[in-house]
């Protein structure tokens, strides 16, 4: 998976380490990054429907069962990829069909930026002094890879319009 400067070694450790901190309540910090997300951009919440039902508020949306299963979900996506820190290229067929299955129900590729600051954000409320500069780089570098190896499931598709 090409992912521009690889990450370094103590790159990789300060990844392993604040993940450590964090994997342990999935669902509960998980919240607080999709918390952010519709924050910063209430237009995604349409996105988010189960069994045809669009939700009013981004509060109802977080406290629907079936969310909870989806942020379940992304937080198993952020543990692969910190589990496979030294070969993320064998993530890449999975993470690409990833982005196709997003474009699939109207994700936009420039919706990822929005996620990578919430994702950043909340590795800070979650480890305070602990989110320095180093980590936020570090995770910065990993966030960006996985997300080049999810648009290349863009390329793979006709964009629709």
């Amino acid at each position: 998976m090409e992912s521009g400067t690889p990450l370094s070694g103590g790159q990789r450790a300060l990844i392993r380490e604040s993940w450590r901190r964090v994997s342990g309540s999935p669902v509960q910090h998980g919240l607080v990054l999709f918390t952010r997300l519709f924050d910063l951009d209430p237009d995604l919440l349409p996105l988010f429907q189960y069994n045809c039902k669009q939700f009013a508020s981004p509060q109802e949306c977080l406290s629907a069962p079936e969310f909870l299963d989806h942020i379940r979900k992304v937080m198993v996506v952020i543990d692969a990829a910190v589990s496979h820190l030294e070969n993320l290229s064998c993530l890449e067929e999975y993470l690409c069909n990833l982005g196709k299955k997003h474009q699939a129900v109207g994700v936009k590729a420039e919706s990822f930026s929005t996620v990578g600051e919430s994702l950043l954000y909340m590795l800070e409320k979650c480890l305070g002094a602990a989110f320095s500069p180093e980590v936020q780089e570090a995770w910065s570098k990993l966030y960006n890879s996985v997300v080049k190896a999810m648009q290349r499931g863009w390329e793979t598709l006709p964009e629709g319009d």
